[in-house]
């Protein structure tokens, strides 16, 4: 490993274990290419569950589009491809979804 490698891969565990915390109320996302910001979004828990979800899904629709817009493609393909991925992640995963959350 690199040092870039090692710094990255500290800033992850970092992450995640900032994002372990209970008391975490917002994050923010982001692509970063040679030290450029590409782009950013963000969300913050709500008041009450519809708001809540709602946010989830602002974020999770930004993310979409930052993939599609990196890809060069449509967010209705990303979305599509997202959701087909979504329903065989325990296929695609030789320990299912608990061994992606432990990576």
């Amino acid at each position: 490993m690199t040092n870039t490698d090692d710094s990255f891969a500290a800033d992850r565990a970092a992450a995640r274990e900032a994002l372990a915390d209970d008391d975490v109320s917002a994050f923010y996302l982001g692509i970063v290419r040679d030290g450029e910001s590409i782009d950013t979004t963000f969300a913050q828990t709500a008041d009450d569950p519809e708001d809540e979800g709602l946010q989830a899904l602002s974020l999770l629709a930004a993310h979409v589009r930052i993939v599609a817009n990196q890809a060069g493609v449509e967010p209705s393909t990303v979305a599509g491809d997202a959701a087909t991925l979504a329903a065989r992640l325990e296929d695609l995963s030789p320990g299912g979804m608990d061994a992606i959350d432990e990576e």
